[in-house]
């Protein structure tokens, strides 16, 4: 007998080893609320519960969401997952929770489908929610909206001249304004009597003027102080600057062969012209090319400029001078 009772223990185990493999993990859905109507949201809580004593190394997949669960019914939000311990005797309970916002625009009955979960990869014993319904009601319309109505004449209302007092006040202040700012720019732009100023001091001649400046590059000497450049700088522009005065040309702004050029046709005598050229060229020779020049050149220079200036100047302008003499 003993023999037999060992045996129908052992076989019983040994059916139950199966059922002792699966995973003891529950897994629920749950709405707020089963009846919502079009436009509104309800929640739908999943939770899954497992002993974390019994099941170590646990792997579990869950369900994806996408904008909707079915046609019908939109999904608008998913949370995170959180992790709970819902029993308080028992730390070894521990609660996973995911909560979606839905709703629906489509008036009716719609069921819910059980949300599936992969335990330990084994895809053929899915985990499964329980199956909802969720109802979506129609909002009632309002059939005395509908009825014709009179139009209501419009309503009269009373004249207040207190109401036209701010624009008033307005256009008083930018009135002022204009005001003010004709009279700032009269009295700015107001023109006085035009002064006519007469200089009774007689002009100085053209070529006084450069004989004086000559004379001061003469005294100064400054090529003996290894300014060169300087020296023929400055000879070269006095001639220039009293061409401009005698002549009406525009030497300043030529280049040294435009005012050659342009003296070839003035009525002045060739030793002056060939002067001339050797003071603009050799001058544009020490600026640009850096050529040195020796002594005897510097003094030919200015002796030149001197030369070409007395050579030219307005002849009543010397009358002149002899008169006065």
């Amino acid at each position: 007998m003993n023999k037999i009772n060992y045996i129908i223990t052992f076989l019983f185990a040994f059916c139950l080893l199966p059922f002792a493999s699966i995973s003891q993990v529950e897994v629920h859905a749950v709405l707020d609320t089963s009846k919502i109507r079009i436009g509104e949201q309800t929640r739908l809580d999943i939770y899954l519960n497992y002993n974390a004593k019994l099941e170590k190394n646990l792997s579990i997949e869950w369900p994806s969401f996408e904008d909707t669960i079915i046609k019908q019914i939109e999904v608008l939000s998913v949370t995170k997952i959180d992790t709970t311990f819902p029993d308080k005797n028992n730390p070894d309970i521990i609660q996973q929770h995911m909560q979606l916002l839905i709703t629906s625009f489509d008036s009716g009955y719609y069921a819910i489908p059980s949300f599936k979960f992969i335990i330990n990869k084994d895809t053929a014993n899915k985990k499964l929610t329980e199956l909802l319904m969720l109802e979506v009601l129609s909002v009632p319309t309002d059939t005395s909206i509908t009825k014709v109505k009179d139009i209501k004449a419009p309503f009269d209302e009373p004249f207040d001249w207190h109401w036209y007092l701010p624009y008033a006040y307005w256009g008083l202040a930018i009135l002022a304004a204009l005001i003010i700012l004709i009279i700032v720019i009269r009295k700015l732009t107001k023109k006085g009597p035009i002064e006519i100023v007469i200089d009774d001091a007689p002009k100085v001649p053209a070529h006084i003027t450069a004989l004086e400046t000559l004379e001061k590059i003469k005294q100064q000497a400054i090529w003996k102080d290894n300014k060169t450049k300087e020296y023929y700088s400055e000879i070269a522009d006095t001639v220039r600057l009293y061409i401009e005065e005698r002549f009406k040309i525009n030497a300043l702004e030529l280049t040294s062969d435009e005012v050659i050029k342009v003296f070839k046709s003035q009525v002045v005598d060739s030793e002056s012209k060939a002067k001339l050229t050797q003071i603009l060229t050799l001058s544009d020779f020490v600026k640009f090319a850096k050529q040195i020049p020796i002594e005897v050149e510097h003094t030919l220079t200015l002796n030149n400029a001197f030369d070409f200036v007395n050579g030219t100047k307005r002849e009543e302008l010397t009358n002149n001078e002899n008169k006065g003499a």
